[in-house]
């Protein structure tokens, strides 16, 4: 990992245990997973959002005043409003898409629940979702949600990633394998 990207997720890391733990005494982790879904799918449809975060143009004064006002209106709870602020004042607003994702795994952890990145050639059926999430509950031992994308590259099969594992059975993948052996032959 280069060495921004270091730094950039030890203050990630840094702010959710603290939004984490702060959360968990005043018993109000509901609550703190409420705000995490809203400022994703914020950040996810607000492009003014995004530039507030990341542009270095605006001054602190103005940014303090902005996040304010977006977790105003958003309803975010006192103890994630506050720490938009601290992290406005303190210029650290661009590590806040890190932050969100170490919350979202802070949370998890706390419910026993892991995530499964699964990308698929097509979307995948209700049947066959309850089917893998069934799976992979019993192969992990707890329980699985599913973070699923598509991705038409992979021509058929599946790329499921859970921590730091991976299971490759695309097509793609295969004739790659293929070739590979086939250059090795020749």
């Amino acid at each position: 990992m280069s060495e921004p990207a270091s730094i950039s997720t030890g203050i990630a890391k840094r702010y959710a245990t603290a939004v984490f733990e702060l959360s968990k005494e005043s018993k109000s982790l509901k609550s703190l997973e409420a705000d995490v879904d809203a400022l994703e799918g914020a950040l996810v449809e607000s492009a003014d959002l995004r530039n507030l975060i990341m542009s270095p143009v605006y001054s602190r004064e103005q940014v303090t005043q902005a996040i304010s006002a977006v977790a105003k209106k958003m309803k975010l709870s006192q103890t994630v409003s506050g720490t938009l602020g601290l992290m406005a004042s303190k210029r650290r607003l661009f590590v806040l898409p890190q932050v969100l994702s170490a919350l979202k795994d802070l949370l998890a952890a706390e419910k026993g629940e892991i995530t499964a990145e699964v990308a698929s050639a097509k979307p995948l059926t209700p049947a066959q979702e309850k089917e893998l999430v069934k799976t992979l509950t019993e192969r992990a031992g707890k329980k699985v949600k599913l973070k699923l994308t598509v991705d038409e590259t992979l021509i058929g099969g599946l790329v499921i990633k859970v921590g730091s594992q991976m299971i490759d059975t695309s097509i793609r993948a295969q004739l790659a394998a293929l070739k590979n052996s086939m250059k090795e032959v020749g």
